[in-house]
Protein backbone atom coordinates (compact mmCIF):
# COMPACT_ATOMS: atom_id res chain seq x y z
CA UNK A 1 0.00 0.00 0.00
CA UNK A 2 2.88 2.54 0.94
CA UNK A 3 4.42 1.71 -2.93
CA UNK A 4 1.07 1.92 -4.29
CA UNK A 5 0.34 5.41 -2.66
CA UNK A 6 4.22 6.76 -3.51
CA UNK A 7 5.49 6.57 -0.43
CA UNK A 8 8.93 4.58 -2.00
CA UNK A 9 11.28 5.23 1.38
CA UNK A 10 8.83 3.72 3.64
CA UNK A 11 8.03 1.16 1.53
CA UNK A 12 11.51 0.35 1.52
CA UNK A 13 12.17 0.22 4.63
CA UNK A 14 9.46 -2.28 5.22
CA UNK A 15 10.64 -4.70 1.57
CA UNK A 16 14.41 -4.29 3.85
CA UNK A 17 13.17 -5.69 7.14
CA UNK A 18 11.04 -8.44 5.28
CA UNK A 19 14.50 -9.91 3.84
CA UNK A 20 15.92 -9.67 6.76
CA UNK A 21 13.70 -12.52 8.13
CA UNK A 22 12.49 -14.45 4.73
CA UNK A 23 15.38 -13.64 2.05
CA UNK A 24 14.13 -15.30 -0.56
CA UNK A 25 11.02 -15.21 -0.60
CA UNK A 26 9.35 -14.59 -3.92
CA UNK A 27 6.80 -11.93 -2.38
CA UNK A 28 9.47 -10.35 -1.07
CA UNK A 29 12.03 -10.05 -3.79
CA UNK A 30 9.46 -9.34 -6.38
CA UNK A 31 8.46 -6.17 -4.14
CA UNK A 32 12.03 -5.02 -3.71
CA UNK A 33 12.13 -5.23 -7.37
CA UNK A 34 9.63 -3.20 -8.84
CA UNK A 35 10.36 -0.75 -6.68
CA UNK A 36 13.60 -0.16 -7.67
CA UNK A 37 11.88 -0.11 -11.19
CA UNK A 38 9.26 2.24 -9.81
CA UNK A 39 12.52 4.26 -8.90
CA UNK A 40 14.42 3.46 -12.08
CA UNK A 41 17.23 1.52 -11.15
CA UNK A 42 15.98 -1.06 -13.65
CA UNK A 43 19.48 -3.17 -13.27
CA UNK A 44 18.98 -3.50 -9.84
CA UNK A 45 15.14 -4.44 -10.70
CA UNK A 46 16.10 -6.88 -13.54
CA UNK A 47 18.86 -9.05 -10.41
CA UNK A 48 16.21 -9.15 -7.78
CA UNK A 49 13.29 -10.55 -10.56
CA UNK A 50 16.35 -12.87 -11.66
CA UNK A 51 16.65 -14.33 -7.90
CA UNK A 52 13.13 -14.62 -7.39
CA UNK A 53 12.50 -16.72 -10.53
CA UNK A 54 15.59 -18.91 -9.47
CA UNK A 55 13.27 -19.61 -6.30
CA UNK A 56 10.17 -19.96 -8.22
CA UNK A 57 11.32 -20.29 -12.01
CA UNK A 58 7.08 -20.26 -13.58
CA UNK A 59 5.72 -16.64 -12.14
CA UNK A 60 4.23 -15.35 -15.23
CA UNK A 61 4.25 -11.58 -13.90
CA UNK A 62 7.36 -11.66 -12.99
CA UNK A 63 8.81 -12.48 -15.73
CA UNK A 64 7.17 -9.38 -17.48
CA UNK A 65 8.35 -7.73 -15.11
CA UNK A 66 11.79 -8.40 -15.70
CA UNK A 67 11.01 -8.42 -19.31
CA UNK A 68 9.89 -4.83 -19.21
CA UNK A 69 13.12 -3.86 -16.92
CA UNK A 70 15.54 -5.64 -19.40
CA UNK A 71 13.63 -4.06 -21.89
CA UNK A 72 14.50 -0.25 -20.56
CA UNK A 73 18.24 -1.58 -20.12
CA UNK A 74 18.11 -2.06 -24.11
CA UNK A 75 18.18 -6.05 -23.95
CA UNK A 76 15.51 -6.48 -26.26
CA UNK A 77 16.40 -9.92 -27.04
CA UNK A 78 16.56 -11.10 -22.81
CA UNK A 79 13.19 -9.09 -22.68
CA UNK A 80 11.74 -11.28 -25.28
CA UNK A 81 12.39 -14.51 -24.18
CA UNK A 82 11.37 -13.54 -20.98
CA UNK A 83 7.76 -12.41 -22.07
CA UNK A 84 7.53 -15.38 -24.49
CA UNK A 85 8.09 -17.20 -21.00
CA UNK A 86 5.21 -15.99 -19.75
CA UNK A 87 2.92 -16.36 -22.32
CA UNK A 88 3.74 -19.60 -22.43
CA UNK A 89 3.16 -20.04 -18.81
CA UNK A 90 -0.33 -18.00 -19.21
CA UNK A 91 -2.01 -17.46 -22.77
CA UNK A 92 -4.25 -14.73 -21.59
CA UNK A 93 -1.35 -12.44 -19.92
CA UNK A 94 -2.33 -8.99 -22.24
CA UNK A 95 0.83 -7.05 -20.19
CA UNK A 96 3.32 -10.15 -22.01
CA UNK A 97 1.74 -9.42 -25.29
CA UNK A 98 1.65 -5.81 -25.58
CA UNK A 99 5.35 -5.73 -23.64
CA UNK A 100 6.52 -7.77 -26.13
CA UNK A 101 4.93 -5.72 -29.35
CA UNK A 102 7.30 -2.69 -27.97
CA UNK A 103 10.37 -5.16 -27.71
CA UNK A 104 9.95 -6.48 -31.29
CA UNK A 105 9.60 -2.91 -32.38
CA UNK A 106 13.04 -2.19 -31.41
CA UNK A 107 14.28 -5.44 -32.87
CA UNK A 108 12.87 -3.34 -36.03
CA UNK A 109 10.40 -6.97 -36.22
CA UNK A 110 7.31 -4.33 -36.87
CA UNK A 111 5.01 -6.89 -38.37
CA UNK A 112 5.16 -9.55 -35.67
CA UNK A 113 5.26 -6.29 -33.22
CA UNK A 114 1.96 -5.47 -34.86
CA UNK A 115 0.52 -8.92 -34.22
CA UNK A 116 1.48 -8.74 -30.62
CA UNK A 117 -0.07 -5.49 -30.15
CA UNK A 118 -3.11 -6.92 -31.58
CA UNK A 119 -3.31 -10.10 -29.41
CA UNK A 120 -2.79 -7.92 -26.42
CA UNK A 121 -6.29 -6.23 -27.79
CA UNK A 122 -7.93 -9.28 -28.42
CA UNK A 123 -7.62 -10.24 -24.67
CA UNK A 124 -8.07 -6.44 -23.39
CA UNK A 125 -10.46 -4.14 -26.10
CA UNK A 126 -9.38 -1.19 -23.50
CA UNK A 127 -6.05 -2.12 -22.71
CA UNK A 128 -4.62 1.63 -23.10
CA UNK A 129 -1.12 1.00 -23.35
CA UNK A 130 -1.46 -1.98 -26.28
CA UNK A 131 -3.83 0.79 -28.04
CA UNK A 132 -0.20 2.80 -27.70
CA UNK A 133 2.52 0.23 -28.22
CA UNK A 134 0.12 -0.67 -31.45
CA UNK A 135 -0.12 2.68 -32.46
CA UNK A 136 3.86 2.47 -32.59
CA UNK A 137 4.51 -0.61 -34.62
CA UNK A 138 2.31 1.07 -37.52
CA UNK A 139 3.94 4.41 -37.36
CA UNK A 140 7.33 2.25 -37.58
CA UNK A 141 5.26 0.32 -41.09
CA UNK A 142 4.50 3.94 -42.40
CA UNK A 143 0.79 3.02 -41.80
CA UNK A 144 0.72 6.63 -40.10
CA UNK A 145 -3.21 7.59 -40.50
CA UNK A 146 -4.14 3.53 -38.60
CA UNK A 147 -0.95 5.11 -35.71
CA UNK A 148 -3.05 7.81 -35.27
CA UNK A 149 -6.30 6.44 -34.52
CA UNK A 150 -4.49 4.03 -32.11
CA UNK A 151 -3.35 7.00 -30.58
CA UNK A 152 -6.43 8.56 -30.11
CA UNK A 153 -8.22 5.81 -28.78
CA UNK A 154 -5.39 5.39 -26.39
CA UNK A 155 -6.07 8.89 -25.14
CA UNK A 156 -10.19 8.47 -25.14
CA UNK A 157 -9.53 6.22 -23.21
CA UNK A 158 -6.80 8.07 -20.67
CA UNK A 159 -7.56 11.37 -21.45
CA UNK A 160 -3.88 12.21 -19.11
CA UNK A 161 -2.05 9.77 -21.25
CA UNK A 162 1.24 12.16 -21.98
CA UNK A 163 3.29 9.29 -24.05
CA UNK A 164 0.43 8.58 -26.56
CA UNK A 165 -0.81 12.53 -26.71
CA UNK A 166 3.04 12.80 -27.62
CA UNK A 167 3.20 9.71 -30.27
CA UNK A 168 0.15 11.79 -31.73
CA UNK A 169 1.93 14.43 -32.09
CA UNK A 170 5.02 12.95 -34.02
CA UNK A 171 2.65 10.71 -36.10
CA UNK A 172 1.04 14.48 -37.20
CA UNK A 173 4.31 15.42 -38.11
CA UNK A 174 4.72 12.47 -40.60
CA UNK A 175 1.37 13.73 -42.12
CA UNK A 176 2.82 17.14 -42.15
CA UNK A 177 0.00 18.57 -40.49
CA UNK A 178 2.23 20.38 -38.47
CA UNK A 179 0.19 23.10 -36.64
CA UNK A 180 -1.64 19.94 -35.15
CA UNK A 181 1.47 17.96 -34.27
CA UNK A 182 2.53 21.03 -32.53
CA UNK A 183 -0.55 21.32 -30.47
CA UNK A 184 -0.51 17.86 -29.13
CA UNK A 185 3.33 17.94 -28.29
CA UNK A 186 2.28 21.33 -26.45
CA UNK A 187 -0.30 19.27 -24.74
CA UNK A 188 1.97 16.04 -23.85
CA UNK A 189 4.64 18.50 -22.37
CA UNK A 190 1.93 20.59 -19.92
CA UNK A 191 1.34 17.17 -18.76
CA UNK A 192 4.79 16.12 -18.34
CA UNK A 193 7.02 18.71 -18.81
CA UNK A 194 10.60 16.29 -18.47
CA UNK A 195 8.89 14.25 -21.11
CA UNK A 196 12.12 14.05 -23.19
CA UNK A 197 10.41 12.44 -25.93
CA UNK A 198 7.68 15.14 -25.93
CA UNK A 199 10.14 18.16 -26.52
CA UNK A 200 11.96 15.69 -29.21
CA UNK A 201 8.74 15.61 -31.22
CA UNK A 202 7.62 19.19 -30.64
CA UNK A 203 11.22 20.31 -32.62
CA UNK A 204 9.92 17.73 -35.41
CA UNK A 205 6.48 19.67 -35.40
CA UNK A 206 8.66 23.09 -35.08
CA UNK A 207 11.08 22.49 -38.13
CA UNK A 208 8.19 21.59 -40.38
CA UNK A 209 6.69 24.55 -39.43
CA UNK A 210 10.18 26.46 -40.19
CA UNK A 211 10.42 27.68 -36.90
CA UNK A 212 13.90 26.31 -36.97
CA UNK A 213 15.58 28.11 -34.02
CA UNK A 214 13.08 27.21 -31.95
CA UNK A 215 13.02 23.41 -33.03
CA UNK A 216 17.07 23.40 -32.23
CA UNK A 217 16.04 24.69 -28.90
CA UNK A 218 13.99 21.42 -28.47
CA UNK A 219 15.75 18.88 -29.25
CA UNK A 220 18.66 20.38 -27.13
CA UNK A 221 16.28 20.45 -24.26
CA UNK A 222 15.66 17.07 -24.88
CA UNK A 223 19.11 15.92 -24.88
CA UNK A 224 19.33 17.87 -21.53
CA UNK A 225 16.72 15.47 -20.27
CA UNK A 226 18.16 12.36 -21.69
CA UNK A 227 21.51 12.58 -22.74
CA UNK A 228 21.86 9.36 -24.62
CA UNK A 229 18.68 10.59 -27.03
CA UNK A 230 20.17 9.34 -30.01
CA UNK A 231 16.86 10.42 -32.02
CA UNK A 232 17.31 13.78 -30.69
CA UNK A 233 20.82 13.79 -32.39
CA UNK A 234 19.95 12.75 -35.10
CA UNK A 235 16.63 15.16 -35.48
CA UNK A 236 18.75 18.16 -34.16
CA UNK A 237 21.32 16.88 -36.81
CA UNK A 238 18.25 18.07 -39.56
CA UNK A 239 18.04 21.48 -38.08
CA UNK A 240 20.96 21.74 -38.05
CA UNK A 241 21.19 21.09 -41.94
CA UNK A 242 18.28 23.40 -42.58
CA UNK A 243 20.14 26.13 -40.39
CA UNK A 244 23.26 25.73 -43.27
CA UNK A 245 25.31 24.45 -40.48
CA UNK A 246 26.55 21.58 -42.35
CA UNK A 247 29.53 20.27 -40.14
CA UNK A 248 27.73 20.47 -36.77
CA UNK A 249 24.84 18.65 -38.30
CA UNK A 250 27.52 15.86 -39.27
CA UNK A 251 28.61 16.05 -35.48
CA UNK A 252 25.29 14.96 -34.60
CA UNK A 253 24.96 12.29 -36.81
CA UNK A 254 28.34 10.82 -35.13
CA UNK A 255 27.10 11.55 -31.71
CA UNK A 256 23.91 9.53 -32.49
CA UNK A 257 26.17 6.89 -34.49
CA UNK A 258 28.93 6.78 -30.93
CA UNK A 259 25.69 6.02 -29.02
CA UNK A 260 24.11 3.65 -31.11
CA UNK A 261 26.22 2.11 -34.10
CA UNK A 262 23.42 0.28 -35.60
CA UNK A 263 21.56 3.27 -36.17
CA UNK A 264 20.36 3.16 -39.51
CA UNK A 265 18.19 7.43 -39.65
CA UNK A 266 21.48 8.65 -38.56
CA UNK A 267 24.05 6.45 -41.35
CA UNK A 268 21.54 7.86 -43.61
CA UNK A 269 21.45 11.57 -42.58
CA UNK A 270 25.05 11.42 -42.77
CA UNK A 271 25.23 9.89 -46.55
CA UNK A 272 22.67 12.98 -47.43
CA UNK A 273 25.31 15.59 -45.74
CA UNK A 274 28.12 13.71 -47.07
CA UNK A 275 26.83 13.90 -50.72
CA UNK A 276 25.59 17.23 -50.53
CA UNK A 277 29.33 18.61 -49.57
CA UNK A 278 30.73 16.16 -52.39
CA UNK A 279 32.23 13.30 -50.71
CA UNK A 280 31.08 10.94 -52.92
CA UNK A 281 33.29 7.77 -51.99
CA UNK A 282 31.81 7.91 -48.43
CA UNK A 283 28.00 9.46 -49.41
CA UNK A 284 27.61 6.23 -51.31
CA UNK A 285 28.45 3.55 -49.43
CA UNK A 286 26.58 4.78 -46.43
CA UNK A 287 23.41 5.59 -48.78
CA UNK A 288 22.85 2.07 -48.72
CA UNK A 289 21.40 2.53 -45.43
CA UNK A 290 18.48 3.67 -46.75
CA UNK A 291 17.07 -0.15 -47.05
CA UNK A 292 16.93 0.09 -43.04
CA UNK A 293 15.30 3.09 -42.65
CA UNK A 294 13.83 5.62 -45.55
CA UNK A 295 13.26 2.58 -48.01
CA UNK A 296 12.79 0.07 -45.10
CA UNK A 297 9.09 -0.95 -46.24
CA UNK A 298 10.57 -0.99 -49.82
CA UNK A 299 12.82 -3.99 -49.53
CA UNK A 300 12.87 -6.51 -52.82
CA UNK A 301 14.00 -9.72 -51.26
CA UNK A 302 15.36 -11.12 -54.62
CA UNK A 303 17.27 -15.01 -54.40
CA UNK A 304 19.36 -13.82 -57.41
CA UNK A 305 22.57 -11.86 -55.48
CA UNK A 306 22.84 -8.15 -55.50
CA UNK A 307 25.16 -6.36 -57.65
CA UNK A 308 27.00 -3.46 -56.92
CA UNK A 309 29.90 -3.50 -59.14
CA UNK A 310 32.39 -6.32 -56.94
CA UNK A 311 31.18 -8.97 -59.26
CA UNK A 312 32.26 -9.18 -62.55
CA UNK A 313 28.87 -8.38 -65.25
CA UNK A 314 29.92 -9.62 -69.00
CA UNK A 315 27.52 -12.27 -70.28
CA UNK A 316 25.06 -11.54 -67.30
CA UNK A 317 21.92 -9.96 -67.36
CA UNK A 318 20.97 -7.58 -64.82
CA UNK A 319 18.33 -6.71 -63.51
CA UNK A 320 18.01 -2.78 -62.75
CA UNK A 321 14.68 -2.24 -60.46
CA UNK A 322 13.19 1.51 -60.15
CA UNK A 323 12.77 2.91 -56.24
CA UNK A 324 11.26 6.20 -54.63
CA UNK A 325 10.23 8.96 -57.50
CA UNK A 326 9.83 9.62 -60.82
CA UNK A 327 12.68 12.48 -60.59
CA UNK A 328 14.99 9.89 -58.89
CA UNK A 329 14.73 7.50 -62.16
CA UNK A 330 14.65 9.84 -64.43
CA UNK A 331 18.22 11.19 -62.79
CA UNK A 332 19.75 7.92 -62.62
CA UNK A 333 18.64 5.48 -65.49
CA UNK A 334 21.23 7.25 -67.38
CA UNK A 335 23.62 4.42 -65.99
CA UNK A 336 21.46 1.74 -67.59
CA UNK A 337 23.70 1.89 -70.87
CA UNK A 338 26.91 1.85 -69.27
CA UNK A 339 25.97 -1.51 -67.29
CA UNK A 340 25.56 -2.50 -70.68
CA UNK A 341 29.02 -1.49 -72.17
CA UNK A 342 30.00 -3.47 -69.37
CA UNK A 343 28.76 -6.48 -71.76
CA UNK A 344 25.62 -7.00 -69.66
CA UNK A 345 22.14 -7.77 -70.64
CA UNK A 346 19.53 -5.49 -68.70
CA UNK A 347 16.22 -5.33 -67.85
CA UNK A 348 15.22 -1.78 -66.69
CA UNK A 349 12.01 -1.79 -64.49
CA UNK A 350 10.44 1.61 -65.52
CA UNK A 351 7.13 3.54 -63.49
CA UNK A 352 4.51 3.25 -66.38
CA UNK A 353 4.28 6.64 -66.49
CA UNK A 354 8.20 7.09 -67.88
CA UNK A 355 8.07 3.94 -70.14
CA UNK A 356 7.88 5.59 -73.49
CA UNK A 357 10.01 8.39 -72.35
CA UNK A 358 12.82 5.83 -71.03
CA UNK A 359 12.65 4.08 -74.72
CA UNK A 360 14.65 6.55 -75.66
CA UNK A 361 17.56 5.54 -73.74
CA UNK A 362 20.55 4.31 -75.87
CA UNK A 363 21.00 0.85 -75.52
CA UNK A 364 19.36 -2.78 -76.12
CA UNK A 365 17.95 -3.56 -72.47
CA UNK A 366 14.82 -4.57 -71.77
CA UNK A 367 11.79 -2.64 -70.69
CA UNK A 368 9.74 -3.76 -67.86
CA UNK A 369 6.41 -1.76 -66.53
CA UNK A 370 6.67 -1.42 -62.95
CA UNK A 371 4.49 -4.26 -61.17
CA UNK A 372 4.75 -6.41 -64.06
CA UNK A 373 5.89 -10.06 -63.76
CA UNK A 374 10.11 -10.03 -64.20
CA UNK A 375 11.43 -12.66 -66.64
CA UNK A 376 14.72 -14.05 -65.22
CA UNK A 377 18.35 -12.29 -64.51
CA UNK A 378 21.46 -12.88 -62.49
CA UNK A 379 22.10 -10.40 -60.81
CA UNK A 380 19.76 -7.21 -59.39
CA UNK A 381 21.20 -3.69 -58.52
CA UNK A 382 18.17 -0.89 -57.37
CA UNK A 383 18.69 1.73 -59.50
CA UNK A 384 20.04 4.63 -56.78
CA UNK A 385 22.55 2.28 -56.41
CA UNK A 386 24.04 2.57 -59.52
CA UNK A 387 26.20 5.39 -58.63
CA UNK A 388 27.97 3.40 -55.98
CA UNK A 389 28.34 0.13 -58.47
CA UNK A 390 30.33 2.73 -60.85
CA UNK A 391 32.54 4.53 -58.01
CA UNK A 392 30.90 7.71 -59.34
CA UNK A 393 33.03 10.82 -58.20
CA UNK A 394 32.15 14.53 -58.88
CA UNK A 395 34.51 14.52 -61.73
CA UNK A 396 33.85 10.96 -63.17
CA UNK A 397 29.42 12.01 -63.21
CA UNK A 398 28.10 10.56 -66.72
CA UNK A 399 26.87 14.30 -67.59
CA UNK A 400 26.68 14.14 -71.34
CA UNK A 401 23.20 15.14 -71.85
CA UNK A 402 20.80 14.73 -73.55
CA UNK A 403 20.38 11.25 -72.73
CA UNK A 404 16.41 11.39 -73.19
CA UNK A 405 14.87 12.37 -75.86
CA UNK A 406 10.94 14.27 -76.57
CA UNK A 407 9.20 11.94 -80.00
CA UNK A 408 9.76 13.98 -82.73
CA UNK A 409 5.77 13.01 -83.57
CA UNK A 410 4.58 14.49 -80.33
CA UNK A 411 7.14 17.36 -80.62
CA UNK A 412 6.03 18.20 -84.17
CA UNK A 413 1.98 17.80 -82.77
CA UNK A 414 3.11 20.26 -80.14
CA UNK A 415 4.72 22.96 -82.59
CA UNK A 416 1.69 23.51 -84.66
CA UNK A 417 -0.71 23.71 -81.59
CA UNK A 418 1.56 26.65 -79.95
CA UNK A 419 1.96 28.16 -83.49
CA UNK A 420 4.30 30.75 -84.24
CA UNK A 421 6.19 32.11 -81.61
CA UNK A 422 6.24 35.80 -81.25
CA UNK A 423 7.73 35.91 -77.62
CA UNK A 424 9.95 33.92 -75.40
CA UNK A 425 8.43 30.89 -74.57
CA UNK A 426 8.93 29.25 -70.90
CA UNK A 427 7.51 26.07 -69.43
CA UNK A 428 6.58 26.23 -65.73
CA UNK A 429 6.53 23.71 -62.62
CA UNK A 430 6.18 25.29 -59.71
CA UNK A 431 5.10 22.52 -57.18
CA UNK A 432 5.47 19.08 -56.61
CA UNK A 433 3.72 16.38 -55.70
CA UNK A 434 1.67 17.03 -52.06
CA UNK A 435 2.59 13.63 -50.52
CA UNK A 436 6.34 14.06 -50.75
CA UNK A 437 6.66 14.68 -47.31
CA UNK A 438 8.51 17.94 -47.78
CA UNK A 439 6.77 19.31 -50.53
CA UNK A 440 5.71 22.40 -48.54
CA UNK A 441 9.86 23.27 -48.56
CA UNK A 442 9.99 22.66 -52.47
CA UNK A 443 6.79 23.89 -53.51
CA UNK A 444 5.38 27.37 -53.66
CA UNK A 445 1.76 28.97 -54.50
CA UNK A 446 1.65 29.98 -58.35
CA UNK A 447 1.05 33.18 -56.97
CA UNK A 448 4.51 33.52 -55.52
CA UNK A 449 5.38 34.15 -59.20
CA UNK A 450 3.49 36.98 -59.54
CA UNK A 451 6.94 39.16 -60.51
CA UNK A 452 7.84 36.91 -63.59
CA UNK A 453 4.00 36.21 -64.84
CA UNK A 454 3.98 40.19 -65.45
CA UNK A 455 6.77 39.91 -67.71
CA UNK A 456 5.98 39.95 -71.55
CA UNK A 457 6.87 35.73 -71.80
CA UNK A 458 4.28 33.13 -73.10
CA UNK A 459 3.92 30.77 -70.19
CA UNK A 460 2.79 27.25 -70.27
CA UNK A 461 2.51 24.77 -67.04
CA UNK A 462 4.36 21.70 -67.49
CA UNK A 463 2.98 20.15 -64.76
CA UNK A 464 -0.66 18.55 -64.56
CA UNK A 465 -1.39 18.56 -60.76
CA UNK A 466 -2.96 22.09 -60.31
CA UNK A 467 -4.00 22.80 -56.72
CA UNK A 468 -7.40 24.58 -55.71
CA UNK A 469 -5.87 27.80 -54.63
CA UNK A 470 -3.33 27.92 -57.99
CA UNK A 471 -6.83 27.05 -60.07
CA UNK A 472 -8.25 30.20 -58.69
CA UNK A 473 -5.86 32.51 -59.08
CA UNK A 474 -4.96 31.41 -62.80
CA UNK A 475 -8.93 32.13 -63.33
CA UNK A 476 -7.73 35.78 -61.80
CA UNK A 477 -4.79 36.01 -64.01
CA UNK A 478 -5.00 34.23 -67.25
CA UNK A 479 -1.51 34.13 -67.51
CA UNK A 480 -0.22 30.42 -67.61
CA UNK A 481 -1.74 28.43 -70.19
CA UNK A 482 -2.73 24.91 -68.90
CA UNK A 483 -1.94 21.21 -70.67
CA UNK A 484 -2.77 18.75 -68.30
CA UNK A 485 -5.63 17.02 -70.15
CA UNK A 486 -3.01 16.54 -72.68
CA UNK A 487 -0.01 15.46 -71.00
CA UNK A 488 -0.74 11.52 -70.60
CA UNK A 489 3.05 10.39 -69.94
CA UNK A 490 5.92 11.92 -69.79
CA UNK A 491 6.66 11.97 -73.35
CA UNK A 492 4.12 14.26 -73.70
CA UNK A 493 5.60 16.42 -71.49
CA UNK A 494 9.36 15.89 -72.65
CA UNK A 495 7.62 17.05 -75.89
CA UNK A 496 5.70 20.26 -74.45
CA UNK A 497 9.42 20.92 -73.11
CA UNK A 498 11.74 20.78 -75.87
CA UNK A 499 9.22 23.69 -77.14
CA UNK A 500 10.61 25.95 -74.41
CA UNK A 501 12.91 28.43 -74.65
CA UNK A 502 13.73 27.85 -71.31
CA UNK A 503 12.29 25.56 -68.68
CA UNK A 504 11.80 27.36 -64.88
CA UNK A 505 10.60 24.58 -62.15
CA UNK A 506 11.11 23.44 -58.35
CA UNK A 507 12.54 20.39 -57.19
CA UNK A 508 9.98 18.19 -58.96
CA UNK A 509 10.55 15.71 -62.15
CA UNK A 510 9.86 18.11 -64.12
CA UNK A 511 13.55 19.77 -63.59
CA UNK A 512 15.03 16.09 -64.06
CA UNK A 513 13.56 15.70 -67.65
CA UNK A 514 14.75 19.30 -68.26
CA UNK A 515 18.29 18.35 -67.31
CA UNK A 516 18.03 14.56 -68.78
CA UNK A 517 16.77 16.77 -72.55
CA UNK A 518 19.72 18.93 -72.23
CA UNK A 519 17.09 22.00 -72.10
CA UNK A 520 18.21 25.24 -70.41
CA UNK A 521 16.44 25.18 -67.07
CA UNK A 522 16.44 27.27 -63.47
CA UNK A 523 15.73 25.02 -60.99
CA UNK A 524 14.51 26.71 -57.78
CA UNK A 525 15.95 24.99 -54.71
CA UNK A 526 14.90 25.74 -50.97
CA UNK A 527 17.99 26.86 -48.43
CA UNK A 528 18.51 23.34 -47.65
CA UNK A 529 17.69 20.95 -50.87
CA UNK A 530 17.87 17.75 -52.16
CA UNK A 531 21.82 16.06 -51.48
CA UNK A 532 21.77 15.71 -55.53
CA UNK A 533 21.82 19.84 -56.12
CA UNK A 534 25.01 19.75 -53.20
CA UNK A 535 26.11 23.22 -51.78
CA UNK A 536 25.93 26.63 -52.57
CA UNK A 537 26.87 26.33 -56.30
CA UNK A 538 24.69 27.59 -58.93
CA UNK A 539 25.27 24.98 -61.37
CA UNK A 540 24.85 21.24 -61.70
CA UNK A 541 27.25 18.72 -62.50
CA UNK A 542 24.10 16.31 -63.20
CA UNK A 543 22.82 18.66 -65.56
CA UNK A 544 25.19 20.95 -67.37
CA UNK A 545 22.06 22.86 -68.97
CA UNK A 546 20.83 23.83 -65.63
CA UNK A 547 21.11 26.82 -63.65
CA UNK A 548 20.23 26.85 -59.41
CA UNK A 549 18.57 29.48 -58.07
CA UNK A 550 18.59 28.76 -54.14
CA UNK A 551 16.70 30.54 -51.40
CA UNK A 552 19.48 32.30 -48.99
CA UNK A 553 17.29 31.39 -45.69
CA UNK A 554 14.39 28.54 -45.52
CA UNK A 555 11.21 29.77 -46.81
CA UNK A 556 12.56 32.93 -48.77
CA UNK A 557 11.30 32.42 -51.75
CA UNK A 558 11.01 36.35 -52.59
CA UNK A 559 14.39 36.82 -53.19
CA UNK A 560 14.71 33.95 -55.41
CA UNK A 561 11.49 35.09 -57.52
CA UNK A 562 13.19 38.62 -57.92
CA UNK A 563 16.17 37.64 -59.10
CA UNK A 564 15.12 35.54 -61.68
CA UNK A 565 12.62 38.13 -62.98
CA UNK A 566 15.62 40.39 -63.06
CA UNK A 567 17.42 38.04 -65.26
CA UNK A 568 14.62 37.40 -67.70
CA UNK A 569 14.06 41.41 -68.22
CA UNK A 570 17.95 41.47 -69.00
CA UNK A 571 17.68 38.28 -71.03
CA UNK A 572 14.30 40.45 -72.74
CA UNK A 573 16.58 43.67 -73.31
CA UNK A 574 19.13 42.25 -74.58
CA UNK A 575 17.18 39.65 -77.14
Amino acid sequence: MLQRTGNLTDAAMLYNQLRNSFPEHPDVLNGLATLALQQGNAEEGVRLLGLSLKVAPNQPLVLCNRGAGLQSLGRLDEALACYDRAIALKHDLAEAYSNRGLALVGLERWNEALASCESALALRPDYVEAHNNRGIALQRLDRFEEALACYDRAIALKPGYAEAISNRGFVLSELARWEEALASCDRAIALQPSSAMAHNNRGVALQGLVRLDESLACFDRAIDLKPDYVEAYCNRGRVLSDLRRWHEALACCDQAIALKPDLADAYWDKSMLKLALGDFEEGWKLYEWRWRCHQRTHVRNFVEPLWLGERLANGKTIFIHAEQGLGDFIQFCRYAPMVEALGAGVVLEVPAALIPLAKTLHGKFRIVKRGDPLPSFDLHCPIMSLPLAFGTTVESIPAKVPYLFADAGKQEAWHRRLGTKTIPRIGLAWSGSPAQHYDRRRSMPLQTLEPVLRLPIEFHALQTEIRPGDAAYLQETNRVHLHQDELHDFSDTAALASEMDLVISVCTSVAHLAGALGKPVWILLSAAPSFRWMLDRPDSPWYPSATLVRQSAMGDWGSVIAEIAQRLQASIATA
